[in-house]
């Protein structure tokens, strides 16, 4: 299940937008393919990022797997439960398992990331 109120990145990452900044995390189908995570590693908040450069790394039993900023900004705040809880990103993708939140230095940019349809098609590789 694809939320259709999320925009993607082709890195499996979504965006969701908030009041004065994005919340990022990773989807479904990222987590399901990494299998168990176990520890994740994310920017302190101040940081700047660059779109498409990595902001951090999703251990699992697997791999290590980068993760990418969605946008080029400056990140507000971070999940402080996974570094107790990494599970929560298998758990609960697209919710508790968020990564960070970034102050877009573009608002527009998340506009030009992919709608479900566009990451639909890409994960089920038509």
């Amino acid at each position: 299940m694809i939320p259709e109120d999320l925009r993607y990145t082709d890195q499996h990452e979504w965006v969701a937008t908030r009041p004065a900044a994005v919340r990022v995390g990773i989807t479904d189908f990222a987590q399901d393919a990494l299998g168990d995570i176990v520890f994740v590693d994310l920017p302190e908040p101040g940081t700047v990022v660059e779109a498409g450069q990595s902001l951090g790394e999703v251990e699992s039993t697997k791999s290590v797997s980068e993760i990418y900023a969605p946008m080029s900004g400056t990140v507000v705040s971070r999940n402080e439960e996974l570094g107790a809880k990494p599970e929560l990103i298998n758990s609960d993708p697209y919710g508790a398992g968020w990564l960070v939140e970034i102050e877009p230095a573009d608002a527009a940019a998340v506009d030009a990331l992919l709608d479900a349809a566009a990451y639909a098609a890409l994960t089920s590789g038509n």
